[in-house]
């Protein structure tokens, strides 16, 4: 089974979204040392109940907030992804030190991120 282990909020202005964020719900927030500007949300203490996420750039102006799943194997669901209905909207990816993601819709149009862990990605 997968589970929902990050989510993504895209933005036009990042610093007002930043200040946003933190005053209405009190999100902390960390520049990611990566290759896109990039920032890691955290929304509480690791031992509660919750996901933490991601703020970055928005690239499209209908660029949704999107939520990203744990898989074991990014191919392969990607691959069961086109047989059931879906399409993938953006190949697999390295996130260097981190994972391989995809990003796919489900046959609603809803998108979705799909994250193989491994630290070995480049």
């Amino acid at each position: 089974m997968s589970r929902v282990v990050h989510f993504e909020i895209p933005v036009v202005d990042i610093e007002r979204s930043i200040d946003f964020y933190q005053k209405v719900l009190g999100w902390n927030f960390q520049k990611w040392d990566g290759p896109e500007l990039y920032y890691l949300v955290s929304t509480g203490s690791n031992d509660e109940p919750g996901i933490n996420g991601g703020l970055l750039k928005k690239r499209d102006p209908r660029q949704p907030v999107v939520n990203t799943i744990q898989v074991e194997n990014v191919d392969a669901t990607i691959s069961l992804v086109e047989k059931n209905g879906g399409k993938c909207c953006w190949p697999k990816t390295p996130v260097p030190g981190v994972g391989w993601l995809a990003y796919f819709t489900d046959p609603e149009g809803n998108t979705h991120g799909a994250m193989q862990f491994d630290s070995n990605a480049k």
